[in-house]
């Protein structure tokens, strides 16, 4: 099984069970189930607040934390994952993440949340969320499947946020925020399993590694020192700053002009649905035109929808329209960005680039639940931060035009 090239081909002996589809299913699975909880958080900030009279800010730090924890601990466990195989990496992440969904469930103090929602959540997914199962996906799958699988890999996460959000909010409605808390971390133990369909083989030893064979500060040194892989980098931090921000603040941005929970479960599970549309059809698309003028068009499509949004009274309806409207470009961004890692230096150490990459997208992120918070706290308005999204959006779309789509050139040519 030549799985370090992206070959995975059923073989004879105990693990030809490992076929590419049981793969896609299994990660599939994980993905799904790391991101739904997280994608329900945006709820706890009402009944959390009003039981311990904080402010939105206090809640908007700690996921503030989760978000930027998340990502600098993503290259950490994208480094493990490509030295030692991904099994041990997914096992700590996920235990990590159910403990972070306890410690929330009685948190009574900033202190307490920030550790549980914030540190050990974040940490918890660098080890589990669908990062590490694209990589895999990249390291097990031939390249002719990578572009599809990591569309649908993509996909589940979203998935995981159409099913978990009504849930969540079925959940605090009838038994209350602490019962739905503990369901989530008992579902986050169901990753350890799964993770063992996805292993990746440990790296070779260093004496038995090819002459032409990258160290990880070789590595490091080409991506940063590659113009587009930083355009690239730059670009997806709007994509975090976005996505943290909406997940976080819309449910009570909603709740503020009178629309019911039940309908921002809604809202929330339609952003969900529709960017599984979005995700799977650029997993489509990519194939075929530019990777860059889809992120692009993605990073625009999305700050339209915004500007359309906040332009126009608020409703239900209007409401399920941008969750549908924003869906479509929710998590469209991961398969292109990735896909583009791999192209330009190969799969080697693609959890460790990767994982930078996302780095930027997570102090995206930190800071668009912290200035959430801390805005609505200081001018009782979100509108401040609806607006800085839609600049950021433009500026990312034209950040990503001038990317140069194929391998960077070396010396020695590597495998992908």
């Amino acid at each position: 099984m030549a799985a370090a090239n992206g070959d995975l081909h059923p073989s004879s002996g105990p693990g030809n069970w490992r076929t590419p589809l049981v793969i896609m299913i299994c990660g599939c699975l994980i993905a799904l189930l790391s991101f739904g909880p997280r994608s329900t958080l945006g709820f706890f900030v009402q009944p959390m607040s009003r039981e311990f009279a904080w402010g939105r800010d206090v809640f908007g730090l700690a996921i503030a934390l989760q978000n930027l924890l998340w990502g600098l601990g993503q290259p950490i466990a994208g480094a493990i994952a490509d030295r030692f195989g991904i099994v041990r990496v997914m096992i700590v992440g996920a235990l990590l993440y159910a403990a972070g969904l306890l410690l929330m469930r009685y948190s009574t103090t900033p202190l307490s949340l920030n550790l549980g929602a914030g540190v050990l959540i974040g940490f918890g997914l660098s080890g589990c969320s669908f990062n590490l199962v694209l990589s895999a996906f990249s390291k097990l799958l031939p390249p002719e499947r990578r572009g599809i699988a990591l569309g649908f890999g993509t996909a589940a996460g979203s998935f995981g946020q159409f099913l978990f959000a009504p849930f969540g909010v079925a959940m605090i409605d009838n038994f209350g925020w602490q019962p739905a808390l503990t369901v989530f971390a008992l579902l986050m133990l169901l990753i350890v399993p799964l993770s063992l369909v996805i292993a990746t083989p440990p790296a070779a030893p260093s004496h038995e590694r090819a002459a032409d064979e990258q160290s990880f500060k070789t590595a490091l040194a080409e991506a940063f020192g590659h113009r587009s892989y930083v355009l690239l980098v730059l670009g997806f931090f709007t994509c975090g700053f976005q996505l943290a921000f909406i997940t976080v603040h819309l449910p009570a941005y909603l709740a503020d002009r009178g629309v019911s929970s039940q309908t921002g479960g809604w809202v929330v599970a339609a952003i969900g649905l529709f960017n599984i549309i979005g995700s799977l059809s650029v997993g489509w698309l990519q194939n075929r035109y530019p990777k860059r003028y889809i992120l692009s068009l993605i990073y625009l499509g999305r700050a339209l929808s915004i500007m359309a949004f906040i332009s126009f009274p608020i409703s239900t309806f209007s409401a399920i329209v941008f969750g549908a409207a924003t869906g479509l470009t929710w998590l469209s961004t991961v398969p292109p960005t990735s896909a583009l890692v791999a192209l330009m230096f190969g799969t080697r150490w693609f959890a460790t680039l990767y994982g930078f990459a996302f780095v930027s997208h997570q102090v995206g992120g930190f800071l668009g639940v912290w200035l959430g918070g801390v805005v609505f706290e200081q001018y009782g308005s979100y509108t401040p931060i609806w607006w800085l999204s839609i600049l950021f959006g433009v500026l990312s779309a034209l950040i990503n035009l001038p990317i140069v789509e194929r391998p960077v050139a070396r010396a020695v040519a590597q495998p992908a």
